[in-house]
């Protein structure tokens, strides 16, 4: 995602949140906490910075009139579901999640906080809402649709390669929707003639090692599920095929073969509880 778009879904989704309303009934400034993905305050420092602006252009200032806490899980699972915790137990306004993945376990931890997700890639699918147009709960942020347009996609993929005959499906196995994704997926590759593989990937540590077996395996394209563990791995294929992926900033930043394709499609969606008090 770049800068300016950050801004644009920080913005956006923060101007639906009862921040003073909320922090005048303790008589405390505001507190926002911020579950990111990356391990610290030095990876995330693009967006922190966008995010810290975005609330300065509202007429939020750090240390004055709000208090931002920050969380930084470091892609692990593990760390997302302590950290939301953490989080939740300082009962914050409103919690910010970074990721789709963060924002599932921050909504496991409480039903009554706020929680914004700036992008979730199958806000349904991972369970955030019942639906986009009644979502219901205490989440509100934005949709990409990027696991229902999974299709499309393999679709434009396979124009781009007309001798596509095997794709490897990069899958962040601990997300919630895995086997939905990857269903979606098989159907789609089964009406056009191509051959899927799941590749398991639970952690960065495991995207090398499964590359090398990409490598060996034959395989002549590459699409990317969305999923925190894949994070490190946005824009790189290492040459090795061509790559479709739900973000066209994953591609710009270096994804593709020497030949690259750069196939991307994505819908956005916003989902606002209407009885939340969020609006």
């Amino acid at each position: 995602m770049r800068r300016r778009q950050f801004i644009k879904l920080i913005g956006g989704a923060a101007a639906a949140w009862p921040l003073a309303a909320r922090a005048q009934q303790t008589n405390n400034i505001p507190t926002v906490g911020v579950l990111w993905h990356a391990g610290s305050a030095e990876e995330e420092d693009v967006y922190l910075s966008v995010l810290v602006k975005a609330f300065n252009d509202l007429g939020y200032v750090e240390g004055k009139n709000i208090h931002l806490d920050h969380r930084f899980p470091a892609e692990n699972p593990e760390r997302f579901r302590t950290l939301a915790q953490e989080l939740v137990d300082e009962k914050p306004d409103v919690i910010i999640a970074v990721t789709g993945f963060g924002a599932v376990e921050v909504k496991r931890a409480t039903s009554t906080i706020p929680v914004v997700v700036t992008v979730a890639y199958d806000a349904v699918g991972m369970g955030l809402v019942e639906s986009l147009a009644r979502p219901g709960g205490n989440v509100t942020g934005l949709s990409l649709m990027a696991v229902d347009l999974s299709g499309k996609r393999l679709e434009l993929l396979k124009e781009g390669i007309p001798n596509l005959s095997r794709v490897a499906l990069l899958v962040d196995f601990s997300t919630p929707n895995k086997e939905r994704t990857i269903k979606l997926h098989q159907t789609a590759a089964q009406a056009l003639g191509i051959s899927l593989w799941p590749v398991e990937i639970l952690k960065p540590d495991d995207i090398e090692p499964e590359f090398a077996k990409i490598a060996r395996d034959g395989t002549n394209g590459i699409v990317r599920a969305p999923g925190s563990a894949l994070f490190k791995l946005a824009g790189t294929s290492w040459g090795l095929s061509p790559e479709a992926s739900p973000a066209s900033n994953d591609l710009r930043r270096g994804g593709g073969s020497p030949r690259p394709v750069d196939v991307v499609w994505a819908g956005r969606a916003r989902f606002f509880p209407s009885h939340s008090g969020l609006r």
